[in-house]
């Protein structure tokens, strides 16, 4: 499988979350040196084909919102709050992480 430049720097990122821990889209957008790559990196993770070491259910919608997963939003929820993320109303305070 080719996998993208802009997707490896991704996957570099992501593989960096702690457990316990999230990064918006933009954040991750940011990280890889392109701010306004937000959707792009969803599109990245869609396909991610190195999960879980590259645990994209780890980065969620700028609102705090979880977000797609490729399991299903109900699933990406389940792994967080495993983690030790807090969810309330399918939403993450992400002040709690600035």
């Amino acid at each position: 499988m080719k996998i993208s430049t802009f997707a490896s720097k991704v996957y570099g990122v992501v593989r960096k979350i702690p457990r316990g821990r999230v990064l918006t889209y933009k954040q991750v957008a940011n990280l890889v040196g392109n701010s306004k790559a937000g959707r792009a990196v969803g599109n990245a993770l869609n396909r991610n084909p190195f999960s879980p070491e590259v645990p994209c259910h780890r980065v969620v919608r700028f609102n705090g919102l979880v977000g797609g997963y490729a399991s299903g939003a109900k699933n990406k929820i389940k792994v967080l709050r495993k983690e030790g993320v807090e969810i309330k109303n399918n939403k993450i305070d992400l002040g709690r992480f600035n």
